[in-house]
């Protein structure tokens, strides 16, 4: 069991949760995750470790409550517990200096892109981040990401807040304006990572994206998190989550994140006419 010690929402229905794990905080790295299960009958579900104080032996995630289980994560508080947690699981994210950085999140893809963007500065990089949301009120983790950040930006779709338009469009901008760019990651839905990969692939320009394929157990027994990167088939829970984003096959990872979507809302529904009856 692992003690949850504190809770805050950030935006609406995406929470930050600190957890007890000081194994676990000892060794991740960045672009990690774990496998949590929230009750002994519950799915795993992967959660990348956007934060970690091996002091206090704690780990943070930021969950968005989409489907049942993180919907039902995001209804604990500090004192109560995780059933379990397994990690630190993934290959770390490839860091180096490779110059001029730009660390992009889309919404809650911000809390993945964050331990990446801390670790490529004190790699010495120059780091550019591009933070997205549909609106102000879903903008998170600013503040942590501008202090990281020689250039930070906060995009939104609707204007409410700093640039009027997509993670796509601000990084287009910045090439044109000539800014040399050496090296970027992205993070967020499957859409918005094959749009990023399609603005650097005429410059050439090296493009990791952390993807977030169907897993299972995430440790490759299983094959559920199958995608297909320069034609060949990986693991995402092995040999990723992060890959080069100008060799992933983008449409096959979201036709395969389709598969189980009516099952998935039934749990979802179903949890939540459980809850309106307590």
């Amino acid at each position: 069991m692992h003690k949850i010690v504190s809770t805050i929402f950030l935006a609406e229905n995406i929470k930050k949760i600190e957890i007890e794990a000081p194994r676990i905080a000892k060794k991740r790295k960045a672009g990690q995750f774990i496998m949590l299960r929230v009750g002994q009958t519950g799915e795993r579900v992967p959660l990348t470790i956007a934060d970690a104080d091996p002091e206090n032996g704690t780990i943070t995630v930021i969950v968005q409550g989409m489907g049942k289980s993180t919907k039902e994560l995001n209804t604990k508080e500090a004192g109560d517990t995780i059933s379990d947690i397994v990690g630190p699981l993934g290959a770390p994210s490839h860091i180096e200096n490779f110059g001029t950085a730009v660390s992009i999140g889309g919404g809650v893809g911000t809390a993945i892109a964050y331990p990446t963007a801390v670790a490529l500065k004190k790699a010495g990089n120059y780091v550019i981040t591009i933070n997205g949301a549909r609106s102000k009120e879903l903008v998170i983790l600013e503040k942590e990401m501008k202090a990281v950040s020689d250039e930070a930006f906060i995009t939104t779709d609707d204007g409410s807040y700093g640039f009027h338009g997509f993670v796509t469009q601000k990084l287009q901008e910045l090439i044109d304006s000539g800014t040399k760019i050496d090296f970027v990651l992205a993070i967020g839905p499957i859409p918005m990572m094959r749009a990023i990969a399609e603005v650097t692939r005429p410059y050439n320009i090296k493009t990791m994206v952390s993807l977030n394929p169907i897993m299972v157990d995430g440790t490759g027994m299983c094959g559920g998190c199958r995608v297909t990167v320069n034609n060949e088939t990986k693991f995402a829970c092995v040999d990723g989550p992060e890959f080069d984003a100008h060799q992933v096959d983008f449409k096959t990872l979201t036709d395969r994140n389709k598969l189980y979507l009516p099952e998935e809302k039934q749990s979802t529904d179903a949890f939540a006419h459980k809850c309106n009856l307590q």
